[in-house]
């Protein structure tokens, strides 16, 4: 990388670099001269003599991830360019050919924005205690001052197509041959769902009903995002439209899958955690599984109940990764639906999930929302975002007001958790935006929402 006759303006990197990865509007936060810096610092933090990468469908990701290359090869190192991929298939890639890696996409955010998912060899999360804050400050430091010298031998740049072979190693993990033929609505969200859904589920007896598989990043039907109950109400009525069994909805980078029962009712997240802890404890008696601190009670009680060991983690998949390599447990799974897998290099494939999902009702004869009810146990309220500006006093009141009630426990793993006999709530601040996030759940549901609203008016007071 030849560096410039003058300095380029600093990069403001305070909005851009976030706890777990690089994400922002393009070009106002950054462009292809910010992501060749940080092809660069990625290289000199991890050391990486060769690295691969991938992109989502949305119209800058190409241009950003060549740039990263670009910058990543002037250092001297080897870069394998997978081009369009899910972020699950390069992981993959990075865990296959023991490389580090980086994603170009934005995830389920709007089209305007990008950024970027880096990983160490073996799909190792780079977050902000594991290379990210050093590779901030690189980029930083170059904007201001120039860009680095280049190595003396730069490094090469191919490219390589992997999708067979992530479809491949996922089959090889979960046997579908001996199903009952299902049919199966799959929402793309015109995302990546739409490039490893055809390839992967090519073969089984599955009769597969397309939704906005083009991949089109300005996501013309609705946004990638199956969190927010409106971005499957396309789904739930094709499911009861079509009869189906089931329906899966994948967001933009397609490493989250959610599923609607035959009913066209959502089934939560915690329900799939607790169904697919129960097949890989079948597997492996005895293991320990996580999940973090928001999913459902009825989590660790099915984790218990098939003889493992439950973990309880904060929220964020660098935690939870790092947690199963410190365990060696199993499998993960969280309440925002990213699941974990130690036969996946510990990282998070929705995928996979999906699989398993497809695999259990398939080998029985019953409905899926009769296979997911003894998973879903208790009234849940989903995650409640409020905004407020006096995010810290907030917060506080609701410590105050909860502290010294007899039977109530307290901790703070992860923003508050307050405990009582039959509930439970956390609330957690939003690291990058004036939001505190509640989640509350308790073993009757007019005790759920009378909690819930007891909560809510004192974070919107």
């Amino acid at each position: 990388m030849a560096a410039p006759t003058e300095p380029a303006p600093r990069t403001d990197l305070s909005g851009l670099v976030k706890a777990y990865d690089v994400r922002g509007v393009v070009p106002d936060q950054w462009d292809e001269t910010t992501a060749e810096l940080f092809g660069a610092a990625f290289v000199q933090v991890t050391g990486a003599r060769a690295l691969v990468t991938g992109h989502d469908m949305r119209a800058t990701s190409p241009g950003l991830a060549r740039a990263f290359a670009r910058g990543a090869t002037a250092q001297g190192a080897d870069v394998t360019e997978t081009g369009l991929c899910s972020t699950d298939q390069l992981y993959y890639a990075s865990g296959a050919f023991h490389l580090p890696g980086a994603m170009f996409t934005a995830s389920h955010n709007p089209a305007r924005y990008n950024g970027i998912k880096m990983c160490r060899a073996g799909a190792a999360p780079v977050g902000q205690d594991t290379g990210l804050a050093e590779i901030r400050a690189l980029v930083e430091r170059w904007s201001e001052h120039g860009a680095p010298a280049p190595a003396a031998v730069g490094g090469t740049l191919t490219e390589r197509d992997t999708l067979t072979d992530y479809a491949a190693h996922l089959l090889g993990l979960v046997d579908l041959t001996a199903i009952r033929p299902l049919k199966v609505v799959v929402d793309a969200g015109n995302g990546m769902g739409g490039h490893t859904v055809p390839t992967v589920l090519a073969g089984l007896p599955l009769d597969v009903v397309p939704m906005y598989f083009e991949l089109d990043g300005t996501f013309p039907h609705h946004e990638a995002n199956p969190l927010d109950p409106a971005n499957i109400v396309d789904l739930r009525a094709r499911v009861l439209a079509e009869r189906a069994d089931l329906g899966l909805a994948f967001d933009g980078d397609a490493d989250r899958c959610f599923v609607v029962d035959e009913r066209g009712e959502p089934v939560s997240p915690s329900a799939i955690t607790a169904l697919v802890a129960s097949r890989e404890l079948a597997r492996r008696p005895g293991a320990t599984v996580l999940h973090n601190l928001i999913t459902s009670w009825s989590v660790p009680e099915v984790i218990r109940e098939n003889g493992g060991t439950p973990v309880r983690t904060r929220v964020g998949h660098s935690f939870i990764k790092a947690e199963m390599a410190r365990t060696g447990a199993v499998f993960g799974g969280e309440h925002s639906a990213h699941y974990y897998f130690a036969d996946f290099w510990n990282a998070d494939t929705g995928m996979l999930a999906a699989l398993h999902v497809l695999a259990a009702l398939g080998g029985q004869d019953g409905p899926l929302s009769a296979l997911t009810r003894r998973f879903d146990r208790y009234a849940a309220s989903g995650e409640i975002n409020s905004t407020v500006t006096d995010q810290s006093e907030r917060f506080a009141a609701v410590r105050a007001a909860w502290r010294d009630r007899d039977g109530v426990t307290l901790d703070e793993l992860d923003g508050l958790t307050v405990s009582g006999p039959d509930w439970w709530f956390n609330l957690r601040p939003s690291n990058t935006e004036p939001l505190l996030r509640l989640n509350a759940e308790a073993r009757e549901p007019h005790t759920m929402r009378t909690l819930r609203d007891e909560v809510l008016a004192l974070v919107r007071r």
